[in-house]
């Protein structure tokens, strides 16, 4: 009991200074040792104490960093709120923002807070040119024969090894390698759907999976999305009846940044089982979490075959080299089929070198670099948000990822902004892209997945003043 009062009483002396700010938001607590000679108390103590105000939310736990305080405990802007879609059928396709936005890509110049895309000095490029290196001296036909259609078989295997989360449910043989997540995820919605049928997607969604829909002939269907919790299972449960597929981003998701808990997913794998309804599962920020550990998909608790999972190396490694994967469950021979049709099979260069980095680059390591430096990236951008926006701007709480979503005063069409804002040479994702109906005018979505620089900063000060003077 006095040990119990003890930890208590420890938890008690921290809040207050969480509350006082004498701890800020994003500040480290004492390591485990020091606190246990600051308090003079045993180590299991300390570590009560920890957990206690885990459980509470004020403090996370970084692995190998240590205990810091939450971005929770010190929140100063409210969550995004949860947009009724619209039931009206009035469609607004977002390609021509998209075009714009797309558009972008190729200027150095701007400060790109717009595209899905790590930059530079987060990835391990010395290691992937070793990589390179040691497929150009090992590889006897330059790169020139084919390889299987279902995918390069070192890879695969690769893939299967670092899908530790699995759990060993899965084996290179469950593989097929395809050109980039969004390849994947457009050969899955082929191979279970036809012409007409419907599709249920996260709303806000992510655009690509949009396009992909509609270019197929399909018809798709907005579920609700609360910015902590995820998909609405509710609003998912009444139109599963009519629905050919799903496809959902679980962890992480693009743009919320939300991840399901483990009880959703179960009901959501329930779901689908009961209605016989496949499962697109996007899963590509799935290595890049916050917390202690990495989430499981979908995939974990799927018996039938039905949930397809999908990821690749374009956020966490390599964007360019476009190498994707699913494993499709009950549908793997089609998509091995469509995909003989379509590319016969991927440039087996690429596969090489990415097989040769996860065998002898260090990935794991390289993952946890990346990971502190998006988490210290995310306390800086909420941070900056807090500071140069409006009060009423609504914001969410990623757990994992680089993309953080905001809601900006009703006022606010962020195309308008985009103009201004691409005047000063600043880039970002308008919310209308995130919707087939006219909705989320007054949102945008921000990648943080960049180096942090004076002008960074300085450019999320000029993008709040024109937010500011936007509603005089």
């Amino acid at each position: 009991m006095a040990k119990e009062v003890l930890y208590l009483k420890i938890a008690k002396i921290i809040t207050e200074q969480i509350l006082s700010e004498t701890l800020q938001f994003g500040d480290r607590l004492p390591s485990l040792r020091s606190a246990q000679k600051l308090y003079n108390v045993s180590l299991n103590t300390i570590k009560l104490a920890y957990m206690e105000l885990e459980s509470r939310s004020l403090v996370e736990s970084r692995p190998k960093f240590g205990y810091y305080v939450s971005q929770i405990s010190k929140r100063k802007l409210a969550l995004p709120s949860i947009i009724k879609i619209s039931e009206s059928g009035l469609e607004k396709p977002p390609q021509d923002l998209i075009d714009k936005v797309f558009g972008t890509i190729a200027h150095p110049d701007l400060t790109q807070f717009a595209l899905g895309i790590p930059g530079k000095s987060f990835l391990p490029l010395a290691k992937l040119k070793k990589s390179m290196l040691n497929v150009v001296k090992n590889k006897n036909d330059s790169g020139t024969n084919y390889e299987p259609v279902q995918g390069n078989e070192h890879l695969r295997r690769e893939i299967a090894k670092w899908s530790m989360i699995l759990e060993g449910k899965i084996t290179e043989d469950d593989l097929v390698i395809t050109s980039g997540a969004m390849n994947a995820i457009y050969h899955c919605l082929m191979a279970v759907t036809k012409p007409g049928d419907s599709v249920a997607v996260e709303s806000p969604v992510y655009f690509g999976i949009l396009q992909s829909i509609h270019l197929l002939g399909l018809k798709a269907v907005e579920i609700p999305t609360h910015p902590i919790d995820g998909l609405d299972l509710d609003a998912l449960k009444k139109v599963l009846p009519k629905l050919s597929a799903c496809c959902f981003v679980t962890n992480f998701n693009n743009p919320l940044g939300f991840q399901m808990s483990d009880d959703n997913k179960k009901e959501l794998v329930k779901l689908i089982t009961e209605y016989n309804v496949p499962l697109i599962e996007d899963d590509i920020y799935g290595n890049l979490y916050f917390g202690s550990e990495r989430p499981k998909p979908c995939k974990f608790y799927d018996e039938a075959g039905l949930v397809m999972w999908v990821s690749s190396v374009s956020k966490a490694l390599a964007p360019g080299y476009r190498v994707g994967w699913v494993a499709p469950g009950q549908f793997k021979d089609k998509i091995i089929r469509q995909k003989l049709i379509q590319t016969v099979c991927g440039p087996s260069f690429y596969s090489d070198v990415i097989a040769d980095f996860l065998e002898h680059g260090r990935y794991d390591h390289h993952l946890r670099m990346f990971r502190n430096k998006l988490y210290s990236n995310y306390l800086q951008i909420q941070k900056s948000v807090a500071a140069y926006f409006p009060d009423n701007t609504k914001v969410s709480e990623p757990k994992g990822g680089f993309m953080l979503w905001l809601e900006l005063d009703k006022r606010i069409c962020t195309e308008d902004l985009y103009d201004e804002a691409f005047s000063k040479k600043i880039s970002f994702a308008p919310g209308r892209m995130f919707s087939q109906h006219n909705q989320y005018t007054n949102c945008m979505r921000l990648n943080y997945g960049l180096e942090w620089t004076d002008r960074v900063e300085s450019d999320l000060e000029k993008l709040g003043k024109m937010i500011k003077n936007s509603i005089k």
